[in-house]
């Protein structure tokens, strides 16, 4: 085989991995951007290496990936951002490859917005072993040649992850997609009619609502209370001539499934521009995130537009 042909070869074995790569470092960075970029490194890593010398090129590309993605953690640059209050998961529309694999429990809630933002509490080492373990299954002693530890730190440091992701989980299970719908039609309802009674008997006693604020604010908005929170919704959700000048026109609302949550989409033409997510627990709403970000919402904007229409739940907000 001639060099180019070897190229070739070898290019189209790492566009093989290429998917399985992006739904790794997206749930290490809890970014497709980054996530993206980390593989593209990965790439340029692959084509400067003697590629004959490899023995299994899925543990090497595994390996090179984790590892840039534990650089990017660990960068003074990611832990200003992270730390000042101005972070949150980039949402990602259901059928994204870069969600990766579904088949479990575990593997579907690892890459909830809920659990990459849980995941914001772990240190990097500890973020690393939980995903390679709950999302990919591999075991302690492929985790440790990963990531250049022993298999006893590898089970201290999912152990310790998982301790603390459970804690703040506990009770949430999967939710019926028809009841969950259901709940996110009658919030819909109640918000646009402004019946802030219906709203707080949708939210449980402890939810919280979080907006990036359209990008616009330097931290990201909290409200911690049902009041509070049904009355920012209320204002939130109420059209105004300033609101559609600020927007660019008239959008309408979709339902949609981000990151395996039940959603609505405020959709301009083929152009999203805001996302509104639901975490359920027992038929009723725990947690409200308001993403309008422009750059938090580049890929799942790009994945609505190849979507196709269907109808809305409100035609003209």
């Amino acid at each position: 085989m001639d060099s180019t042909a070897t190229d070739r070869f070898d290019t189209s074995r790492f566009e093989a991995s290429r998917n399985r790569l992006a739904s790794l470092a997206y749930r290490l960075l809890g970014s497709a951007a980054d996530a993206e970029d980390a593989v593209q490194d990965a790439f340029l890593h692959w084509q400067a290496a003697d590629r004959q010398r490899i023995k299994v090129p899925e543990a090497w590309l595994t390996k090179v990936v984790t590892n840039l993605c534990l650089d990017r953690l660990r960068s003074a640059r990611a832990r200003r951002e992270r730390t000042a209050g101005a972070w949150l998961p980039e949402p990602l529309l259901d059928g994204d490859p870069m969600l990766g694999p579904a088949d479990s429990f575990e593997q579907r809630e690892s890459v909830s917005l809920a659990v990459l933002t849980l995941m914001e509490r772990l240190s990097p080492l500890e973020r690393a072993v939980y995903v390679l373990r709950e999302a990919f299954s591999y075991s302690h002693a492929e985790i440790a040649e990963i990531l250049d530890i022993t298999e006893s730190a590898s089970q201290q440091h999912l152990h310790r992850a998982r301790r603390r992701i459970t804690a703040a989980r506990r009770g949430v299970g999967e939710v019926d997609p028809a009841s969950a719908r259901r709940v996110v039609e009658e919030f819909l309802a109640a918000a646009s009619s402004g019946r802030t009674e219906r709203l707080v008997a949708l939210l449980t006693d402890d939810a919280t609502a979080i907006s990036d604020g359209a990008g616009l604010a330097e931290k990201l908005l909290w409200y911690d209370t049902p009041l509070r929170i049904a009355a920012v919704v209320r204002a939130g959700f109420k059209p105004t001539p300033a609101k559609r000048r600020f927007a660019g026109g008239t959008p309408a609302i979709h339902y949609a499934v981000v990151n395996g949550a039940p959603a609505v989409l405020f959709v301009i033409g083929d152009q999203v521009i805001g996302a509104v997510t639901f975490d359920i627990t027992g038929g009723k709403i725990t947690t409200v995130r308001g993403i309008a970000a422009p750059t938090r919402l580049v890929r799942l904007a790009e994945a609505w537009r190849r979507h196709g229409p269907d109808t809305p739940l409100i035609s003209q907000w």
